[in-house]
């Protein structure tokens, strides 16, 4: 039974603290005892004995997501070092002087949709063009939040667009980080679990077999932005004065800062491309505009601290995220959770629905589809073969059942990310403006189309 298994609570458990606004690190540790305790019990241990090991195991995996906590950090203070040369302000008041002060009702439909559309390019191309992941968004999206609230753009859809380009390009393209997941993660672990059953992929089997479900992921954005949050909403009153500001400090701006600023940019990706580490990426960033005289040395603990501020949440998040996949890991629920399918399977639908619903339970918890796929793999892949399955529907099945829950996770940085751009004026909130959003239109179609996938292919 699915709600006897310590991984199916654990998670529910997750999900109901979250939706009751309690913070997402809080939730994670006490999902990750709800875990351990049920798990480690049931196999035989005292309350104590069960609850030492737990935070044993929490605690071990926390190591885990420090590296991608330190990478926020100094992303952070990028971000900040790059608002503090007025660049980003200065591409608001161009945005924001390209449409007036009082804009036109046609004016706003075009401005507000070429933006988000501009967003869902962004984030698409942070994973296959230029792969910097989450990266852009603390540079990118603070600066056009007085511009969101000029056209009165639901930040919800926002979430959504963003969401859209960070999870369906990976899953589709076998690029940047396409290619990790793809290429790397994907086939490399079907073909480890199908070579007793003869059941070989490659990449471009990969990319026919994800072409249905993420057709559903594309109706959901459509859905998002054209229908769900398409009506107007309003975050701030007098919107301009919010503009008047921005114009006062757009004057101190001057050719050099944009150089120096161009020049940081530039040098932060070329570095983090060629070393595979935003960690010294971010800091040249920061070397060159501390040169350039965009903060002088003795800021560098104000502007460290402040990066900290902006990024501090997503960073600990992703670490209280590694604690709770560790435990998961350690308490064997999740094979148990798959083998109890076998027994409740009477039909090839019903074990396509079923393997696409434990895998979005899983991703839930964990946020994570990368770190899915080998756990899930070597279990679905023996299944899918039993169950007369082709090889395409099976890549289908695998890759699905991961990549649902990385959307509408409340510990997966395709959340986070959003949420720490929208969030920079606190007028954004974590669980009912991005989780919900891309859980409701990204989810419910994966698993639908998806599904349809695995009877067609």
């Amino acid at each position: 039974m699915l709600l006897s298994n310590e991984v199916v609570v654990s998670i529910i458990v997750l999900l109901a603290l979250s939706l009751m606004r309690i913070n997402v690190v809080i939730a994670l540790i006490i999902a990750a005892l709800t875990c351990g305790l049920l798990g480690n019990t049931v196999d035989g241990m005292s309350l104590g004995d069960a609850l030492t090991a737990t935070v044993k195991s929490f605690t071990g995996g926390l190591g885990g997501g420090a590296e991608t906590a330190m990478n926020y950090a100094v992303l952070g203070a990028f971000a900040v070092a790059l608002s503090k040369s007025g660049v980003t302000d200065l591409l608001a008041y161009k945005v924001i002087q390209s449409f007036g002060k009082r804009p036109s009702g046609r004016s706003v439909f075009w401005f507000k949709y070429a933006i988000l559309f501009t967003l869902v390019a962004f984030a698409m191309s942070s994973q296959n063009v230029i792969p910097v992941h989450i990266a852009f968004i603390p540079i990118v999206v603070p600066p056009l939040l007085s511009v969101l609230n000029q056209l009165k753009i639901d930040r919800r859809a926002v979430a959504c667009a963003i969401t859209f380009g960070l999870t369906a390009t990976y899953m589709l393209i076998p690029a940047g980080f396409g290619q990790i997941f793809i290429e790397s993660i994907l086939v490399k672990n079907i073909n480890q679990a199908g070579q007793a059953f003869g059941l070989t992929a490659d990449v471009g089997e990969v990319t026919k077999a994800m072409a249905i479900p993420v057709t559903g992921m594309i109706l959901g954005l459509l859905t998002a932005l054209f229908i769900s949050y398409r009506k107007p909403r309003s975050y701030v009153e007098g919107g301009s004065v919010v503009v008047e500001d921005i114009e006062s400090r757009v004057k101190n701006v001057t050719p050099f800062n944009i150089a120096i600023s161009v020049a940081a940019i530039l040098a932060t990706c070329v570095v983090q491309l060629s070393t595979n580490s935003t960690i010294l990426g971010g800091l040249v960033g920061l070397v060159i505009f501390a040169l350039g005289g965009v903060f002088k040395l003795k800021q560098s603990n104000d502007i460290f601290q402040d990066g900290l501020r902006l990024m501090a949440m997503i960073g600990f998040v992703m670490i209280a995220a590694s604690g709770y996949a560790n435990v998961v890991n350690s308490t064997g629920g999740v094979g148990e959770l798959v083998e109890s399918l076998k027994g409740a399977i009477s039909s090839k639908e019903m074990a396509a629905f079923l393997m696409l619903l434990v895998g979005l339970f899983i991703t839930m918890g964990i946020g994570s589809s990368f770190s899915t796929v080998p756990i899930i793999a070597t279990i679905y892949v023996p299944l899918c073969m039993s169950f007369g399955f082709s090889p395409l529907a099976t890549i289908s099945i695998v890759g699905v059942a991961a990549a649902l829950g990385d959307a509408g996770s409340p510990a997966s940085d395709s959340t986070l990310g959003p949420t720490s751009g929208l969030n920079a004026d606190g007028k954004h909130d974590h669980i009912w403006d991005s989780v919900v959003p891309t859980f409701l239109h990204y989810n419910l179609p994966l698993l639908a189309f998806g599904w349809m996938a695995a009877m067609v292919l």
